[in-house]
């Protein structure tokens, strides 16, 4: 099977095709310059791989939440993607990809992710490794860090939630904890594997964001006033 992954929901920006022969991968922190770097990136790692996007059976992608523009520029890449090649999509949340991600760093298999959501919240989420899935603890919300309660069982934090709020993995007793994961193409890429021999992929038109926070943007007067969500 071969896939294409991307992932703009942070600072970070990942690309990677997955290939019957091994993986070839990129990460760059990209800070604001996901829509000029995006497509070079998948350019570069798809010629490395020797694949076209022809050639590809889908394209993955980190479809939040995380940062607005990051997540849309993610999904409508993927779907212009799709669009064109005829490919089937695979979003995969941003939060399960931390879990993953903390998975294949420290062998976490309970991973409460956490990332910085702006407006004093965080996106939190909880997983449970179960074979190659992982099942779903407690669902995505968008909360104030002191709303964000206990978990029974060890539990190990990732995602840069906890390095906004230092406190917070004190509080919650965390077994372990790594602000500085974020989410990896490669691993996004594994996650959508499964999916797609199952035939949950699905059309351009279905591929759609998971902002988790009902809204989304500012309106202009917060903007002016220096608001940030």
């Amino acid at each position: 099977m071969k896939l294409l992954a991307f992932d703009t929901s942070t600072q970070w920006l990942s690309v990677a095709c997955v290939t019957g022969d091994g993986c070839v991968s990129r990460a760059e922190l990209a800070g604001q310059a996901h829509s000029e770097r995006l497509l070079p990136l998948i350019d570069e790692v798809l010629a490395e791989a020797g694949v076209t996007l022809g050639e590809l059976d889908a394209v993955a992608f980190g479809a939040g939440p995380g940062s607005f523009t990051g997540v849309r520029i993610a999904c409508g890449v993927a779907q212009g993607l799709g669009l064109g090649a005829d490919l089937p999509l695979v979003p995969v949340s941003t939060l399960e990809a931390l879990a993953e991600t903390a998975f294949r760093l420290h062998g976490a298999e309970r991973v409460l992710s956490c990332l910085d959501a702006r407006m004093s919240e965080v996106y939190v989420a909880g997983y449970r490794k179960d074979g190659q899935r992982w099942i779903v603890e407690r669902e995505p919300a968008v909360l104030h860090p002191a709303e964000v309660s206990v978990l029974a069982g060890a539990w190990f934090g990732a995602g840069d939630g906890y390095a906004a709020y230092p406190d917070l993995a004190i509080r919650l007793g965390l077994a372990g904890c790594d602000p500085a994961v974020v989410p990896d193409a490669r691993w996004i890429a594994e996650l959508a594997r499964p999916r797609v021999a199952a035939g949950e992929a699905v059309k351009a038109a279905e591929a759609l964001p998971l902002y988790v926070r009902h809204r989304v943007a500012l309106t202009t007067a917060e903007r002016n006033a220096g608001l940030r969500m």
